[in-house]
């Protein structure tokens, strides 16, 4: 079997060309679509993928600002800054990276900011509205990812998905997408005797353990469409996903490479998200 690649990237900079014409369009009306990135700590993963943000937002015309805080400020500090981002009406969308340092409550700050500029689907009332069916942001990993599927034409209803991972952020928002999809979920995760017997009749595969090539070829149903939303670092410092792409080759259908799959829609979802907030108001 020829295995396809979901080349996420290549995606990324289709839709990303579009977004650029309607970022035009609404300058000319005199609006600016502002994305503000909260950056607290220099966690090297996390430094990396705010320049990525930063560095896309600015070529479709968003404006892209950093705000960069050092890990020993308090908890207060930083939600004054997301108080005052709130009442900012330039900034039409916030985002603080995630992790912060250990002595903050995420969840508190994540709730601080205004749920209609949280352009990242965390704040717990977009989250309820995703629950729901109601209209909101949404998580744009898992948001990426359904978006790159529909884009490959890949049939969701009435297939087997099995996600690897319970996340917030990832794990338990992808299973809700893919349920509303009509595709049959389970949700595996660290503690799961069976992985492999499990792994083995999904005819869709979501990797989101955070385990590197954990999941190799001999897991798989002949024929599953593999997404690996994995990030690790190889003993050479090399980044891999959960699945050991090279051992899947030839035995699944689809399979997202890393990098290039996963990440790049990632980001594409939040620019997208952050442009719809000034196009509906």
């Amino acid at each position: 079997m020829e295995t396809q690649l979901l080349e996420g990237k290549k995606l990324a900079k289709k839709m990303q060309t579009v977004m650029e014409t309607r970022v035009s369009q609404l300058k000319e009306k005199g609006l600016t679509p502002g994305l503000t990135v909260v950056l607290v700590g220099d966690d090297p993963a996390s430094q990396t993928y705010v320049r990525n943000k930063e560095r896309q937002a600015t070529k479709v015309g968003i404006k892209s600002e950093v705000i960069r805080l050092d890990a020993s400020i308090t908890e207060e500090e930083l939600l004054q800054v997301v108080y005052q981002l709130n009442e900012d009406k330039t900034v039409h969308g916030i985002l603080v990276q995630l992790p912060l340092p250990r002595h903050m409550n995420e969840q508190r700050v994540l709730r601080a900011i205004d749920y209609e500029k949280d352009v990242d689907g965390f704040h717990p009332m977009n989250m309820g509205n995703f629950l729901l069916g109601n209209e909101g942001a949404l998580p744009c990993t898992p948001l990426g990812i359904m978006t790159l599927l529909k884009e490959y034409e890949i049939e969701i209803e009435g297939k087997n998905a099995l996600v690897i991972g319970r996340s917030n952020i990832v794990g338990k928002p992808m299973a809700l997408m893919l349920m509303k999809d009509h595709a049959t979920i389970t949700i595996a995760h660290s503690r799961t005797k069976n992985l492999k017997e499990l792994t083995k009749q999904a005819d869709i595969v979501v990797a989101a353990i955070g385990r590197g090539h954990f999941i190799t070829g001999d897991f798989l149903k002949p024929g599953a469409v593999v997404v690996d939303v994995g990030m690790n670092r190889d003993e050479n410092g090399k980044l891999i996903g959960d699945v050991d792409t090279e051992s899947a080759m030839g035995i699944a259908s689809y399979i997202t490479p890393v990098p290039g799959g996963v990440g790049p829609m990632t980001i594409t979802m939040l620019l997208e998200q952050t442009i719809r907030k000034v196009e509906v108001d």
